[in-house]
């Protein structure tokens, strides 16, 4: 479509007008009422890597502020892409990145920042667009991302940047209605556009700040529940794409939808983006890349809602069978955390176990979550969500998000709240926070945590009673979940979609293999890769335990990414792979060999 679209404008400008037909523009979407920021990052500060390079990134220690009360956007920047590229890519000794795959040269660039208006929504997102200095004309193209997790507006950088900048396209960012612009409620700090502290109406999160003495998060409390318009945003982004290729060249033909090849590409929460993108009949993609996408499918899959919360309430007890005396996350300091015990116990008391003793009730809760689809490897690796107590913060956020509740009215009596009174912590969140507490100084706190071993079984319980029971909010939550349904692609749109096998926390059989199926038997132009021995957090493949178990997806990801633009240059779509790679020994250096890439 695209090389026909850009045939026809080449009519257009000549004589051949006639014999064209329509180029695809998609509806007026409208981006920003007033003109973006624009930044020039060159000599020492460039696109990519914000001058760090591959030393800077792979420092145990964020980049420094010089004044850490009153941190300059330069310095928030770089931290924030620091940040950002730790929290995905694996860039430890020997994980392979910058030899086995991927490149950290310097890109030279712009720069262009601005705040994207969903009709409807009560808040904005933000919207990143990088353009290289060595930016294609001959041959335009511009990659869009929306940013994995709740991750703020470099939360893609690792992906699409890191593909997209080298080879010369335009990179367009959304952070899709999350990010990191929280906002301290007790004094009506949140950031600006820039990423510095910033009041009012300046803020990215326009929030009454009288409404409590919390942190208001932007993916729990807009009230829009923003993973519904995930394709719009994403559309937004690629939308500003072209209005900034106008900006930064003036004198070269328009920039629109139909002469600009426009690839699609997310991992977790922004796969999942870039799919809902994916289903847009206007014709302005031309390829789409999914990696490990969160998609609730329909028939054959599960909401993340639904499996988070079971995953919280069951996972930890279960990890504690015997069948998992082996793995070495589960058994951290050789023995069962006895945390997870307690769980156990807790469970049984409150009618969901039947077995009475410890080992039992284990076996029970391992063998309720093989029954609801849960495979023996999801499980495996989702003792890393456990650990880090990730699916408490997760489901909480989410429940929050689709019921569209306030900061100070979190279903089940959640907050998120600062801890202590720094107000450098405060000025750093734009930068060091994921988008999720805890972390960054901020906390999750619960009102009706219970004593003893295990205090947070009280909420969980009554998150779980949301997606199970009755009442307001379970109606409206249900509802919030039912508007971020899926549906198949655009008919002819190319799409891969890669997953781990081993995916702790999107598990493949939940949400990319049931949206893959759904997506054939519909006739769609999709690729699917499974990929065994990978699960879901590249990042932290640094650990020598994990990586003598895991490969990580960032080169799947890339070459998808390399065979979806050869595929849109005349080559076929690669076919589906069933992916048996290699880990590396402990000592050894990951070697392309072992990941055995599909042809």
């Amino acid at each position: 479509m695209t090389r026909t679209s850009i045939a026809c404008l080449s009519g257009l400008l000549g004589l051949a007008a006639a014999a064209c037909a329509p180029v695809p523009v998609a509806p007026e979407l409208p981006v920003a009422s007033e003109a973006p920021r624009v930044t020039a990052h060159r000599a020492g500060d460039d696109l990519l890597t914000a001058g760090l390079g591959a030393d800077g990134l792979r420092a145990a220690i964020p980049p420094a502020f010089a004044d850490p009360a009153a941190p300059t956007a330069g310095e928030l920047r770089r931290r924030a892409i620091w940040a950002n590229w730790r929290g995905i890519a694996d860039l430890a000794p020997g994980g392979g990145y910058g030899e086995v795959y991927g490149r950290l040269d310097p890109v030279p660039g712009r720069e262009y920042h601005a705040y994207a208006h969903i009709p409807g929504a009560r808040q904005p997102h933000r919207v990143l667009v990088q353009v290289p200095d060595a930016f294609d004309r001959d041959a335009r193209c511009v990659v869009v991302a929306a940013s994995s997790g709740s991750r703020g507006i470099y939360g893609a950088i690792a992906l699409a940047g890191a593909w997209g900048l080298p080879r010369g396209c335009a990179v367009a960012y959304t952070d899709k209605g999350a990010g990191t612009g929280y906002v301290d409620l007790a004094t009506g700090q949140g950031a600006g556009l820039d990423g510095r502290p910033a009041t009012g109406a300046a803020r990215e999160f326009r929030v009454d700040a009288a409404a409590d003495r919390g942190v208001a998060v932007k993916h729990a409390h807009s009230q829009d529940n923003p993973e519904a318009d995930w394709g719009l945003h994403v559309k937004q982004a690629a939308t500003f794409a072209l209005e900034a290729l106008d900006r930064a060249f003036p004198d070269a033909p328009p920039h629109r939808f139909g002469n600009v090849r426009v690839i699609a590409v997310g991992v977790s929460n922004g796969g999942g983006a870039v799919l809902r993108a994916a289903e847009d009949g206007e014709g302005w993609l031309d390829g789409v890349v999914a990696i490990s996408p969160n998609v609730h499918p329909g028939e054959g899959g599960r909401p993340l809602y639904d499996y988070a919360t079971e995953a919280a309430l069951l996972m930890p007890c279960a990890l504690a069978a015997e069948d998992f005396d082996a793995l070495p996350m589960a058994r951290p300091q050789g023995a069962v955390p006895p945390a997870w015990r307690a769980r156990c116990a807790s469970l049984h008391a409150a009618g969901l176990l039947e077995a009475t003793t410890p080992a039992a009730q284990a076996r029970e809760a391992h063998a309720r979550l093989r029954a609801a689809g849960w495979s023996d490897a999801a499980l495996e690796a989702g003792a890393l969500s456990v650990a880090f107590d990730l699916w408490r913060s997760i489901v909480a956020t989410y429940a929050s998000a689709y019921a569209r509740t306030p900061a100070g009215g979190m279903p089940c009596g959640y907050a998120f709240r600062a801890e202590g009174d720094d107000p450098a912590q405060r000025a750093a969140w734009w930068a060091d926070a994921s988008g999720i507490p805890p972390g960054a100084g901020v906390a999750l706190a619960e009102a009706h945590a219970g004593d003893g071993a295990d205090p947070h079984v009280p909420g969980l319980l009554c998150l779980r009673r949301l997606w199970t029971g009755d009442g307001a909010q379970a109606e409206a939550l249900r509802a919030g979940v039912a508007a971020t349904r899926a549906g198949p692609p655009r008919p002819g749109l190319p799409v891969i979609v890669v997953h781990g096998l081993d995916d702790g926390l999107i598990p493949e059989a939940f949400s990319g293999g049931p949206y893959a199926a759904r997506a054939r038997a519909a006739g769609r132009d999709l690729r699917y890769w499974r990929v065994h021995h990978a699960q879901h957090f590249d990042a932290f493949l640094g650990l020598p335990a994990l990586a003598a178990r895991y490969v990580p997806l960032m080169p799947y990801a890339y070459h998808a990414l390399d065979r979806m633009a050869a595929h849109l240059d005349g080559a076929p779509l690669p076919e589906d792979a069933e992916i048996e790679p290699v880990p590396r020994r402990p000592g050894e250096t990951l070697a392309v060999e072992g990941l055995r890439l599909p042809e």
